[in-house]
């Protein structure tokens, strides 16, 4: 036997420390659906208190409250209850039409709206399962769209290879363009954060450059910082027929959203992804390349916010863009991402409810003049309570389960001496 001293038993915990921003993106994305739930509630709540806060007959009636308060309280209820109704006939069924094929229109506007929101979302939502913030969706998606709407106006294809170039054109751009932070991230260490808002300005600057510049995206003949239109043969066809909105794209966001699940749940590179994003040193201990990790996944992100980006340019403004074709989308798919929990079919559904935020808002502001501002701020107050689960837990007195789920067994290893 020999002379050396026995080391003393180690005791570590069966969960080891994450770094702070992958714990609170484990934190969302494990949240179960109730809290979402009730975090909608909550907002669509407070949304109504801001409506009749700024609802003229309510604030008329308030003046003489203490007299008649049945007056206010009927004031509330009609400003809330018509502006939400007006929400649900702009967005989903207008029962005042005549015949069922006009009543659903607006459904199809939702997800007209929804298409890039989901697939955006489902860009957004991949990184964060990797344990990153990709939150250059606005200038993969500008870029993107230059490479779709270039390849859209300047190329004399026969219909049906025309568009699949230009998609492919798309979302080649929106990869490499994030394909770049991924090699930054990979090789240098620099955060995923500082790089893509920075590209996002770069993108964006780029884009209005050749927006200005005769000869490249500019149209002929044109002063505004305009492209052409895009050519028959590259845009999307009508999905139901040319009453509506809705394109062919929606199939492509249908697909997309099945790619992704499979990708994530079902592929050798997806339960990489999960592991990293998990735990990067427990992964490059499992003889994992967490660099190149990174970059497969910046890659697959960026294509899906490039495919975003060419919806915009191909089915919803095909007259031809500018500088603002992302309209926020970049950004608003980073709410669908936390609100779907970073699942795919939870970023369909939330990407769905997001449409139908946007296209019932403007219906509301019509009808009932409320600002469509106050959709703007439900919608923030979606993400302020998924992004806080202990809040809501606390309004509605739920318990916390993570407490009962989490174990902390600990593993205790010893060090045998060397007979």
């Amino acid at each position: 036997m020999s002379g050396g001293t026995p080391a003393p038993a180690t005791t570590t915990e069966q969960t080891a420390d994450q770094p702070r921003a992958n714990a609170i993106l484990k934190e969302i994305v494990n949240g179960n659906v109730l809290i979402t739930v009730l975090a909608v509630l909550l907002a669509l709540l407070i949304g109504g208190v801001l409506i009749a806060l700024t609802n003229e007959d309510v604030q008329t009636a308030a003046g003489y409250f203490f007299s008649r308060p049945q007056d206010t309280l009927l004031a509330v209820w009609n400003a809330v209850s018509g502006a939400y109704v007006a929400l649900f006939q702009g967005s989903i069924y207008n029962f005042r039409r005549d015949d069922f094929l006009t009543a659903i229109r607006p459904l199809t506007d939702t997800l007209t709206y929804a298409a890039p929101l989901i697939v955006a979302g489902l860009g957004v939502g991949l990184a964060f399962r990797v344990g990153m913030f990709n939150i250059g969706g606005r200038g993969q998606m500008l870029i993107a769209a230059a490479a779709a709407g270039w390849v859209g106006f300047s190329f004399h294809l026969p219909w049906g290879i025309h568009l699949i170039v230009a998609v492919i054109a798309g979302i080649v751009g929106g990869a490499l363009w994030a394909g770049i932070v991924g090699l930054l991230k990979a090789r240098t260490g620099a955060h995923e954060v500082i790089l893509t808002i920075m590209l996002n300005y770069v993108a964006f600057y780029l884009v209005a450059y050749m927006l200005r510049t005769p000869g490249l995206l500019q149209a002929p003949d044109q002063v505004n910082p305009k492209s052409p239109p895009m050519l028959e043969t590259a845009i999307f066809p009508p999905l139901l027929g040319p009453a509506y909105k809705l394109h062919v794209g929606f199939i492509i966001v249908i697909l997309a959203t099945v790619f992704v699940w499979w990708l994530l749940n079902r592929s050798s590179l997806g339960f990489r992804f999960r592991a990293v994003g998990e735990n990067p040193n427990a992964a490059r201990v499992a003889g994992m390349d967490v660099k190149n990790i990174y970059v497969y996944a910046m890659l697959v992100s960026g294509g899906l916010l490039g495919l975003a980006g060419v919806m915009q340019v191909l089915g919803t403004v095909p007259t031809g863009f500018s500088s603002g074709i992302d309209a926020g989308i970049g950004f608003d798919a980073i709410t669908v991402a936390l609100l779907g929990r970073s699942k795919p079919w939870g970023i369909f559904a939330a990407g769905v409810l997001f449409g139908a935020f946007k296209a019932g808002g403007y219906a509301m502001q019509a009808s009932q003049g409320v600002p469509v501002d106050v959709v703007t701020i439900v919608q923030s107050l979606i993400v302020l309570f998924i992004a806080a689960p202990p809040l809501v837990r606390a309004i509605f007195f739920l318990p916390d389960g993570s407490r009962r789920r989490r174990r902390t067994t600990p593993i205790v290893t010893k060090e045998v001496e060397a007979k």
